[in-house]
């Protein structure tokens, strides 16, 4: 770890499993200062947050989020229903969910529409900012596949919202940990990251990025 650098947005990870621990250590390793919550007391992930998250603090949910400028929804999606929503509340909100029915089950939240499943997030999410990112990239990858700035085979990471400001801050955060932000203009654009999507699971640099999303969205 690098250390916390001044100015970096504060971030709360909501969920422990491989994503959030996995996303916990790589922002860490870029400076930022991060909590992690379950959903319950704190005290019961502590070890999990020393030994494989070392430097965040593990705290109550409502408390990470009061804190934090940036929250990750790293849960099970098949949660989320039943998600104490409110407390995101005014929040930037980065959504690595998928659906994925064979997975979740069938959720009729998300299987009932035609809008993607980060759209339903954030109509569900109605008073924060919902960001999506993350989902496209297994977590066994986040770590191994970082790298500099202008590396040719930088990998690039989707990133869309219907706010244009929060995709931006996101887009450096996506940045600062070591791929290439490619941002599209909503969330319905997020439809091409989730399961079955042209670039879900595939391991692109922009330019491959740009052009598998661009094909679909004309298919």
């Amino acid at each position: 770890m690098t250390g916390v650098e001044v100015g970096r947005p504060r971030v709360a990870i909501l969920g422990v499993g491989h994503v959030g621990t996995a996303l916990a250590r790589t922002m860490l390793d870029a400076g930022y200062e991060v909590a992690v919550a379950a959903s319950g007391d704190p005290k019961k992930i502590e070890l999990i947050a020393s030994v494989l998250m070392p430097g965040a603090k593990a705290a109550w949910a409502r408390d990470a989020v009061s804190d934090a400028d940036i929250v990750v929804l790293a849960i099970p999606l098949h949660r989320f229903s039943t998600f104490d929503h409110g407390m995101l509340d005014g929040k930037l909100v980065i959504d690595t969910m998928n659906y994925w029915a064979p997975t979740d089950g069938v959720q009729s939240l998300f299987e009932e529409t035609p809008l993607s499943s980060s759209e339903v997030v954030q109509n569900t999410l109605a008073n924060a900012t919902v960001v999506k990112t993350f989902n496209h990239i297994g977590y066994h990858e986040m770590e191994e596949e970082r790298r500099p700035a202008g590396a040719p085979d930088r990998r690039a990471l989707g990133v869309v919202s219907d706010d244009p400001q929060a995709a931006a801050i996101v887009g450096e955060l996506v940045d600062s940990i070591g791929y290439d932000p490619i941002v599209l203009d909503s969330l319905s654009d997020g439809a091409a990251f989730e399961p079955g999507g042209p670039v879900f699971g595939a391991r692109l640099t922009a330019p491959e990025f740009e052009r598998a999303v661009a094909v679909d969205a004309v298919a």
